[in-house]
């Protein structure tokens, strides 16, 4: 079955609009960090936070008023995606419409309140409106509501490759009784967060990230959302996709990523959309390119924004998306002088051919890949 790209939507910390935020990350432009301050331990983190215009065109709707954030940005990435393929399309019977929701952390600021209310005062002090925020599938609840879904909904949880996992299972479900998809991945910034991913030595204290150093430097963690409609047509074609595999130390990721790129012919690409983020990932992704597709060049939007986690595998195949289409990719930036990895490799820029390759690496021991092309 031949899938496509029909719409796309994202919240991200350069604003929304795919073609707004597109034209920013052609310009070289960047977030300010926000210093996310730890009320328990007297620290701070910095994380790149979606700006409250990104928000504007969100739906008014009963759902959404104690939502947390991390289904806000869903849902105003989804409706995007859903208006801009009606734009493509025509109108779309949200009946014929199923729902697969990307999510990796959950919706962490909601979960720490309540509790913390349950650990302060006792269970009878949580606050029961709390308690639905705290559930994984929340936000695909509030998001299905919304639109008036009512076809299968799935919440698919996993690392900063799960976005396309989830496009991989949109695609099997495209062969049961549904004409669309949309495919949604989102993530909140927290403290609480930011402090994990502390302990496990894998953020920089300030921007900017810096791609392909060695040693790696870290990452700044980001917030926001991404969102695809997949549909029997649309101006973007999904060539090939995978379901995710595991892998069990840096080693074996370098290897498997390998493989994956080899399965997503790489070597005939375009260009390769890297999640090169500042951490342990980036070794492993430039052997893995290396060994495959030497002549393509990469590209990684994490210096721009931030580690998406849940939504930064979404937001990678709209950048491929968009680089199918326009055939070029933004200039590289924080590129670090003893990068050698980039030294030896062809710039993004105009691309000549049209295939773009994504490669998705998470920290929790899962990659997946896909292959886009044009329509």
């Amino acid at each position: 079955m031949s899938l496509h790209i029909a719409g796309m939507g994202w919240i991200t910390p350069l604003g929304s609009g795919v073609n707004e935020v597109w034209k920013r990350l052609l310009r070289g432009d960047e977030p300010v960090a926000d210093a996310l301050l730890d009320p328990v331990g007297g620290k701070s983190h910095d994380a790149f936070r979606v700006p409250a215009s990104a928000l504007q065109e969100l739906p008014v709707h009963p759902r959404l008023r104690r939502a947390s954030a991390i289904s806000r940005f869903a849902a105003a990435a989804g409706t995007a995606a859903l208006r801009e393929a009606e734009n493509n399309l025509g109108e779309i019977d949200p009946t014929r419409v199923a729902l697969i929701f990307a999510i990796s952390n959950g919706g962490v600021i909601y979960t720490k309140r309540f509790y913390h209310d349950v650990v302060a005062s006792g269970a009878g002090a949580a606050s029961p409106l709390l308690f639905p925020e705290t559930v994984f599938n929340a936000p695909a609840s509030h998001l299905a509501a919304l639109l008036g879904v009512t076809g299968p909904t799935y919440t698919l949880v996993g690392d900063g490759s799960v976005g396309l996992s989830a496009v991989n299972m949109a695609e099997d479900l495209m062969n049961t009784a549904v004409d669309f998809c949309l495919v949604v991945g989102a993530e909140e910034a927290d403290w609480l967060l930011c402090d994990a991913y502390a302990r496990w030595r894998l953020l920089r204290p300030h921007p900017p990230i810096e791609p392909f150093a060695e040693p790696p430097r870290g990452m700044i963690p980001s917030e926001g959302a991404g969102a695809i409609l997949v549909a029997r047509r649309g101006p973007v074609r999904i060539q090939k996709t995978h379901p995710a595999i595991c892998y069990k130390n840096r080693r074996e990721l370098a290897q498997k990523a390998e493989t994956l790129l080899r399965e997503m012919d790489t070597s005939s690409a375009a260009a390769i959309v890297s999640s090169a983020n500042g951490t342990f990932i980036d070794a492993a992704e430039a052997a893995a390119i290396s060994n495959v597709a030497r002549a393509a060049p990469s590209y990684t939007a994490t210096p721009s924004l931030g580690e998406g986690i849940g939504a930064g595998g979404l937001w990678q195949v709209i950048i491929a998306a968009q680089a199918v289409g326009e055939r070029r990719l933004p200039s590289m930036q924080h590129i670090a002088v003893d990068a050698p990895f980039h030294q030896t490799r062809p710039p993004p820029g105009s691309l000549k051919k049209s295939g773009i390759v994504v490669l998705s690496c998470g920290l929790n021991q899962q990659l997946s890949a896909l292959r886009l092309n044009a329509g």
